[in-house]
């Protein structure tokens, strides 16, 4: 560990959780690297041995994620001059099925309207693993191309959960106001929680931990939740 990260470690109390306020405060504090930082929130999921569950959904946060997508369109005739003009980065049909599939991968999101489907499925291999496959649950195969640019333009985000339970989710950057950022931290909560599966019983977040990317885990007293 650097220097630096020890000096802004001793500001955090590793075995105390924080309401929301501080927390956002003290991720504030702790960053420390010459540009602003993302703050990312991480989630441990209290599902024992159900992780076979699948936790995944979407969530438009408030003031932005504070990173700027780029949004790959699969898309053809009419709704090709839609996702451009609604601000998409990169726009095709087959043709950009074929680029995707000789490994173009510049894109952090790829949406797909329908009739494009049956072209996406050649790209299992090499999307799936990258959880870049268009899929109706995260809003990513939609005949609402336009809409759909602009909402993840503007601040939705996927959230899904790791092989370890975990979800990880990226909730502002740390030069965002401190009301503005903990009214994301708390939607992007809020969304996670209702995605639990009616399966899981019980409290369905074990623990929560928010941290910018340079500086330390801040534990977050779940209990602020029930409150906001």
């Amino acid at each position: 560990m650097s220097k630096k990260y020890s000096e802004k470690a001793k500001l955090v109390s590793p075995e105390k959780k924080y309401n929301f306020d501080d927390a956002v405060r003290l991720v504030k504090e702790t960053a420390w690297a010459k540009f602003p930082e993302s703050v990312d929130l991480a989630i441990t999921l209290n599902l024992g041995s159900k992780k076979s569950e699948s936790v995944r959904g979407l969530v438009s946060l408030p003031n932005g994620s504070g990173k700027k997508l780029k949004v790959a369109v699969l898309t053809k005739g009419e709704k090709i001059k839609e996702a451009e003009d609604a601000g998409a980065d990169v726009v095709g049909a087959e043709d950009l099925v074929e680029k995707i599939s000789k490994g173009f991968l510049d894109f952090d999101i790829l949406i797909a309207s329908p009739d494009m489907m049956s072209q996406v499925g050649k790209l299992g291999k090499v999307l799936g693993g990258r959880g870049l496959m268009p899929n109706p649950k995260s809003g990513t195969v939609t005949p609402e191309i336009a809409k759909t640019v602009k909402e993840f333009k503007g601040g939705k985000i996927e959230f899904r959960m790791d092989k370890n339970g975990v979800v990880h989710m990226l909730v502002g950057k740390v030069d965002l106001g401190p009301e503005k950022l903990k009214e994301n931290l708390t939607v992007a909560l809020q969304a996670v929680r209702k995605s639990k599966p009616s399966s899981v019983k019980g409290e369905f977040f074990k623990s929560a931990v928010v941290s910018s990317t340079m500086g330390p885990g801040i534990k977050l007293d779940l209990r602020s939740l029930e409150t906001e």
